[in-house]
């Protein structure tokens, strides 16, 4: 499966010491080079030095661009999400990796499938991988900064019988 990941997914699941669960679901993780620039930037140094290993060890690797950016994507978008999207349309990935609501917007306008850090975690719950989703999504609260509505916690938390 070609999955392409933004930012924010990799940097939260990072932050709360999880990124291994991409790995562990999804096998390998494509990112663009605008997301590399970003991720070097984190000012989390556990954060990026987990990153830096995953890329270390090739299960996540950067993926150049063959094209220029859409006009439309560059102006919707930030840099990272822009590539994130450019690239998973060039490369027909099977699944991209987003947070941010207008990335997820455009993504479903151009057909593309997606999760995010909630999925992956939900996910991680399904499958025992993570005793409690809602411990989780404390640790994405009060150490990433993460924001998940209570509505959506509501349904999450529901999802997996918490």
């Amino acid at each position: 499966m070609l999955v392409v990941s933004n930012t924010s997914p990799l940097s939260n699941l990072a932050i709360i010491g999880r990124v291994d669960l991409l790995r562990e679901q999804l096998g390998s993780v494509t990112i663009p080079p605008g997301v590399r620039m970003e991720l070097s930037r984190l000012p989390n140094s556990a954060a990026r030095s987990a990153l830096e290993q995953a890329l270390e060890a090739r299960w996540l690797s950067v993926v150049p661009l063959v094209a220029a950016v859409p006009a439309d994507l560059a102006l919707a978008l930030d840099v990272g999400e822009a590539e994130t999207l450019a690239l998973a349309l060039e490369t027909k990935a099977n699944l991209v990796l987003l947070d941010e609501s207008a990335a997820r917007l455009k993504a479903r306008q151009l057909g593309l499938t997606h999760t995010g850090v909630l999925g992956v975690l939900r996910q991680a719950r399904r499958t025992n991988r993570v005793p409690s989703l809602k411990a989780e999504i404390l640790r994405l609260r009060t150490e990433a900064r993460f924001f998940v509505s209570p509505a959506l916690e509501k349904q999450l938390l529901s999802s997996v019988g918490e």
